[in-house]
């Protein structure tokens, strides 16, 4: 069988998967079987062949994901060299008696070629090398590979979301997003795995050093004991080959702590080590010149070493001077006039300070048909009738909606803001519409689980085609644009008060002269100032109270603002005028009103708390209301009736603000904004 023959072979057995487990079997049954002194000469040269080949491999490799099969290698190769060690011992405490030779040439070569048979001197020499390898190459291996590790997971996400990014925008594609997913994936696994693997090197240097301790306290003990040399022929044979074995082991283990070193520290880009260290090093002829004058300097020192640091002056300025001319000549080959300068920008301005929109839609780039009149979408004109029905609802012009597309979100993304900060967002489906779940459905509709993005009904995205089978077992069906405009409506109206500035009050009173002047001229700015206006108008929208009603809104502001300028105090002034207008938006023409009230005792806690300064509820009694509160507003919305809390003036504003957001369908009424015409029935009581 000649060579080829042997090494296709060879490549059979690795494309059938036995390889890898024949080759590990191997190496444990070394620990265990005793080996002549002959097979261990040829391993050992096999380990020493392939710690030479695998830093080969690592200096020429031109990304380190292309050797991504190194943790693994890295482990067959220390299990290797542990393997080889537990042998050579075996056959060192059994023949050390016999001479140096005992355990092998390459054991005896070490011992008397490398070291000079002194074993002292081969004792300096493993303890060396056994501390540059153990504290210098492999600790800082092993600290580069645990921060590589690191960064690598914590910038994963982020990696992944730009690559959804570049995909979204059209920048990749499907197929070229997979391979950069699968790659960032592969890195990940990489660095994780090397800084596992670099926990190999460091046992393997320390089970190096504990080897040679037991080896020799064993080879004297043996040698003494067992065969009754002397204690200096015993030193002598004995630390001999275990010095030896040690070398022998040693410089592999070197070679491979220097390669997973070499390794974790090269970048990401392509390209092998030797030029981006000479592309990277010697890439600026100032560098080398400067170089040369230093040692040059030196080299005239008397006493110095003076025609070694000459020489070496004079190749560094000549390779600075080559390096210098090749620049000017393809500096003097490039084109002169092959692009004008470019013109120097523009001084800044006041114009260059980017403006927030008021009101903000961003949608994805699959939603963008949506938003094109062109294409047919029918956002634009679903967002128009949004802001007309409420500027008419809420009393005041719902500023324009400024729509643009944005990369960064999800395909089906859309995001609502509000002075430019997201405030909400959600996802649709073009190609299906929403079924809403009112609460009572016949049935089941397949497609894809959702709630709805503005009241969090339940819901399914249903194929288009389903529509009519959906309404018939009871569901509410909408397209996308409905779903959009709807929860921009509900946006609108939660954040009414952040869309109502000075601007749009003083629009407010503007279109108010018009018909009642005195009013307008009499009230802002004499009786009240315009920021006590805009305030007091704001508290109302907060309160979901709309200032429609513009005319009594001014007449009692007029009537009360000599008495108190205080926005919370004139905004219950002003409730109070609008009562009537407060309970028909909460219960219409019903001529009951149920509400829910509070307990004698914890009345007149809260107002004590309020008349001391307090201006915030006890935790535990705060908790204690608020679950309370809670299942009774939602026992109100369950039997289909309005959830009111009847409440004394002063305790109306700390209330209100202490329900808003958690229990949106809670409200607080304050005795004198009843009006008489409405019957109040007690439904319940917070206790």
């Amino acid at each position: 069988m000649n060579l080829n023959d042997l090494l296709n072979r060879i490549r059979e057995l690795g494309r059938s998967g036995l390889a890898a487990p024949l080759l590990l079997m191997l190496i444990l049954a070394m620990m265990v079987i005793p080996l002549a002194p002959a097979v261990l000469d040829l391993m050992f040269t096999m380990n020493i062949t392939l710690s030479i080949t695998i830093l080969l491999a690592v200096i020429y490799v031109m990304r380190p994901l292309e050797f991504s099969a190194f943790p693994t290698v890295l482990l067959f190769a220390t299990l290797l060299r542990l393997s080889l060690n537990v042998a050579s011992t075996r056959v060192v405490l059994i023949n050390g008696h016999e001479g140096s030779g005992a355990a092998g040439r390459v054991i005896e070569a070490f011992g008397e070629f490398v070291i000079g048979g002194n074993y002292a001197v081969g004792l300096v020499v493993f303890v060396i090398l056994t501390i540059v390898n153990f504290m210098v190459v492999t600790k800082g291996a092993e600290r580069v590979s645990e921060v590589s590790a690191r960064f690598v997971l914590d910038a994963l996400p982020g990696r992944q979301m730009a690559i959804d990014a570049d995909l979204n925008a059209g920048l990749l594609t499907r197929e070229e997003a997979k391979h950069r997913r699968e790659e960032v994936r592969s890195e990940a696994d990489f660095y994780g795995s090397m800084d596992g693997a670099s926990k190999f090197v460091r046992g393997d240097a320390l089970a190096g050093i504990l080897i040679l301790l037991i080896n020799i306290i064993g080879g004297l003990l043996i040698g003494t004991m067992q065969h009754d040399m002397a204690l200096g022929d015993a030193l002598r044979n004995y630390v001999l080959l275990t010095i030896g074995d040690g070398l022998v082991a040693q410089v592999p283990a070197l070679l491979l702590s220097t390669a997973v070193a070499v390794l974790v520290t090269r970048m990401s880009r392509a390209g092998d080590m030797s030029s981006q260290v000479l592309g990277q090093l010697f890439n600026q002829p100032r560098v080398l010149a400067v170089t040369a004058g230093v040692l040059g300097v030196v080299g005239m020192i008397p006493g110095m070493p003076n025609l070694v640091f000459l020489l070496l002056a004079s190749i560094c300025g000549g390779a600075a001077w080559l390096m210098a001319r090749r620049a000017r000549a393809r500096a003097e080959e490039a084109p002169e006039d092959a692009e004008q300068a470019p013109e120097p920008p523009a001084e800044l301005s006041w114009e260059d300070v980017p403006g927030d929109d008021i009101l903000g839609l961003q949608v994805g780039y699959r939603l963008i048909p949506m938003v094109d009149t062109r294409q047919g979408g029918e956002l634009m004109g679903r967002i128009k009738g949004v802001r007309k029905k409420l500027t008419q609802e809420l009393g005041f012009l719902i500023p324009s909606v400024h729509i643009r597309d944005n990369l960064e979100l999800q395909p089906g993304a859309y995001r609502l803001l509000v002075h430019g900060v997201p405030v909400a967002e959600g996802t649709v489906y073009p190609d299906r519409e929403m079924a809403l779940n009112p609460g009572r459905v016949f049935g089941k509709v397949e497609g894809i689980p959702t709630k709805d993005p503005a009241f969090g009904l339940e819901a399914v995205w249903i194929d288009k085609g389903a529509r009519e089978h959906a309404q018939s077992l009871g569901y509410t069906v909408v397209d996308c644009s409905t779903v959009v405009a709807t929860h921009l409506s509900h946006v609108i109206k939660t954040h009414a008060h952040e869309l109502l500035g000075h601007d749009e009050a003083q629009a407010l009173l503007q279109q108010l002269g018009k018909s009642a002047p005195k009013l307008v001229e009499d009230l802002v700015p004499k009786l009240l100032p315009l920021s006590a206006f805009v305030k007091v108008l704001q508290n109302l929208l907060s309160e979901r109270v709309p200032i429609r009603n513009l005319r009594v809104i001014a007449e009692c502001l007029a009537a009360h603002a000599g008495k108190s300028q205080d926005p919370v105090v004139l905004s219950g002034l002003v409730r109070v005028a609008l009562g009537r207008q407060i309970v028909q938006e909460i219960n219409g023409l019903s001529p009951d009103l149920p509400v829910i009230t509070l307990s004698p005792s914890l009345e007149q806690v809260l107002q004590d708390s309020l008349q001391s300064g307090g201006a915030a509820i006890e935790p535990g009694l705060a908790e204690r209301m608020h679950r309370s509160l809670s299942e009774q507003t939602h026992k109100q919305e369950t039997s289909g009736q309005p959830a009111v809390l009847l409440v004394p003036p002063p305790l109306r504003p700390l209330l209100a603000r202490f329900t808003r957001q958690t229990i949106p369908g809670l409200h607080v009424l304050a005795y004198d904004e009843v009006p008489d015409t409405k019957q109040i029935r007690m439904v319940g009581a917070v206790a």
